[in-house]
């Protein structure tokens, strides 16, 4: 199921300003100067009960308008290949350029759904000018100012309506389990190892898987998928576009699985595009094990694997209750623990805690240390039960749920990983007014 939402246009016309609004953040940086946006963002988006993940594209800083437009048209063959709607987005004030038609035109052809987006359209004279824009041959077009908000609440009404319907059941009942990690971390050599097999092409160059793979592995009393992620499709964009490839394909992968596996390399440590990625899989409820690749040619000693493990989960604070091993997948170092430990977390995934039990462990201990007063207002929570969803969520019904602030869900929150087995899995805490 591909719910991905990708902004593509010229530099400047406002893609980050309607990322930030869309994910609520201020992630991607914004600017007057063109081109500021290198890095593409990536984030989840809830509207209407409905989540997505949106992609920012960025724009490109280089001297030649030869090379300007080549990296813009570079960007959208992305989007065209991996996302499931395309947002297209121009600028009123700049109107129409023989850019703007030269992407029209790419888009028109690939057959994708595609919204455009006329930005800074924020008084009725702007209105008027954008009608300039059905020259694209794209259709109606949402007139919109990323930068106060007017007209992005129908665009999101526009975009949940015209996703794939959010399954989260697939067809086979069977556990789903994505490998991902950054290009070169050893995630095909995994599976390799895993399968017995050389189903998929290894090589030293980063990105040399082409598309997601889904496996069945019916071995030693195992039965589930394996999902390698894509890295990249074409040599020539490796150096510049191997990172976006990586993590759309990654955010694409984790999106119909139940566990990941997170490889990050022993030799490189933990870097901050693994982060990025380990917050995907938190965002999207998912089981995770991080797996340190490439061990056997790391320089270590009795204590290096305590003090990497502490080091990683100092960098992932405050969610620290995941399993970490060190693996060699080229030279099968307890790759069969891997299964193990995913399928524990998978486990610890679906598990399911009888209210009974979860009110009698609990209110005492809330009754003991209760939520902080504020304004006055004393806060009484009065029951607890597990939320009917795919992935551990516990609802507290009080008097004034408005008031509890994060520390005390994360008392909540350490006090459930205390008695029950939650390792691996990110737990989803709601207050509710009873």
């Amino acid at each position: 199921m591909n719910r991905i939402v990708a902004i593509v246009g010229r530099p400047n016309v406002g893609k980050s300003t309607l990322f930030n609004r869309f994910t609520e953040s201020r992630q991607a940086i914004v600017d007057e100067m063109s081109g500021v946006t290198r890095d593409r963002h990536y984030g989840k988006v809830e509207w209407n009960g409905q989540l997505f993940s949106v992609i920012d594209t960025g724009g490109y800083v280089n001297d030649s308008d030869d090379i300007f437009e080549t990296e813009i048209n570079k960007q959208v063959e992305i989007a065209i290949d991996e996302a499931a709607i395309i947002l297209f987005m121009v600028d009123v004030t700049a109107g129409l350029t023989d850019l703007d038609m030269s992407v029209a035109n790419m888009l028109r052809r690939s057959g994708k759904d595609v919204i455009p987006v006329v930005n800074k359209v924020d008084n009725n004279s702007r209105l008027l000018d954008a009608a300039e824009f059905y020259k694209l041959g794209l259709g109606d077009y949402f007139a919109i100012s990323s930068i106060n908000g007017s007209g992005t609440g129908d665009l999101l009404d526009k975009i949940v309506n015209s996703l794939p319907e959010e399954k989260e059941e697939e067809e086979d009942s069977l556990p789903k389990i994505a490998v991902v990690g950054r290009p070169n971390v050893g995630k095909s050599s995994l599976l390799n190892s895993l399968t017995g097999e050389n189903r998929n092409i290894v090589t030293p160059l980063a990105g040399t898987t082409r598309d997601s793979v889904l496996i069945r592995y019916k071995k030693f009393n195992h039965n589930f998928f394996l999902i390698d992620t894509a890295g990249l499709r074409r040599k020539s964009r490796i150096n510049e576009d191997v990172e976006f490839y990586s993590t759309i394909r990654a955010i694409k992968a984790i999106e119909n699985s139940d566990v990941c596996l997170l490889m990050i390399d022993a030799i490189v440590g933990i870097e901050s595009q693994d982060l990025k990625i380990m917050s995907i899989i938190l965002s999207n409820n998912k089981g995770l094990v991080l797996l340190v690749n490439k061990w056997d040619i790391a320089e270590k000693d009795s204590n290096s694997a305590s003090k990497i493990e502490k080091h990683i989960k100092n960098k992932t604070l405050p969610f620290t209750d995941y399993p970490v091993l060190f693996i060699s997948a080229i030279q099968k170092q307890r790759i069969h623990r891997v299964l193990n430990e995913a399928l524990r977390v998978y486990n610890n995934r679906i598990r399911k805690i009888p209210t009974a039990a979860l009110n009698n462990y609990l209110l005492p201990l809330i009754d003991k240390n209760p939520p902080p007063a504020t304004k006055g207002k004393y806060i009484k929570i009065k029951y607890v039960s597990q939320l009917p969803t795919f992935y551990p969520s516990f609802a507290f019904f009080c008097n004034h749920p408005q008031y509890i602030k994060e520390p005390y869900s994360r008392y909540l929150e350490n006090r459930l990983r205390e008695k029950y087995e939650f390792t691996g899995v990110p737990l989803k805490i709601y207050f509710r007014k009873k």
